[in-house]
């Protein structure tokens, strides 16, 4: 299915859900949807700048999101305002739904990410991870995001994402 599917909309909500709770609910711009991987393109939608030490995310940024139905981690390609690419961050999450105009996932705590020159690849939010209990109420999906990090750090070690999203 494309975008331009009749029984597709152009904007879908992205919703982050985290613990039961909606984190974060934003537009998006539905560029694609092949049954399998959805891609779509916000601006960024939080309150003000969010400075990680290693990035700045901040009003005029443009995220391109790809997420999976079938995967257990989201990639977001990260640009300025001008479309310079700043990189890379993943989120692990439980496999995307999309139903009724909103794509919704869920949020495992951890994150990777990637500079744009490939000289920084960090491994985000291990504690709260650990922390979240997941291990112990349920433990496939901790394995399954533990490997999803394992695999998103191997891509972003041996050269980024774009094999992975031109697939």
């Amino acid at each position: 299915m494309s975008a331009n599917s009749a029984d597709t909309p152009a904007l879908l909500e992205v919703v982050l859900v985290k613990s039961g709770r909606t984190k974060i609910r934003y537009p998006a711009e539905l560029l694609a949807d092949d049954g399998t991987r959805v891609t779509v393109r916000a601006p960024w939608a939080g309150d003000g700048v969010r400075d990680f030490g290693f990035v700045r995310f901040e009003p005029g940024d443009v995220f391109t999101e790809y997420y999976w139905r079938d995967r257990w981690y989201a990639v977001k390609e990260v640009r300025d305002v001008r479309g310079v690419r700043k990189g890379w961050y993943c989120d692990i999450t439980r496999p995307a739904t999309v139903s009724g105009g909103e794509l919704v996932v869920e949020d495992l705590d951890l994150d990777l990410w990637r500079s744009a020159d490939g000289t920084a690849v960090l491994r985000l939010d291990e504690d709260e991870f650990a922390a979240s209990g997941l291990a112990t109420t349920d433990p496939q999906a901790a394995a399954a995001a533990q490997d999803a990090l394992d695999t998103l750090e191997r891509l972003a070690l041996e050269g980024g994402f774009e094999a992975l999203l031109a697939q």
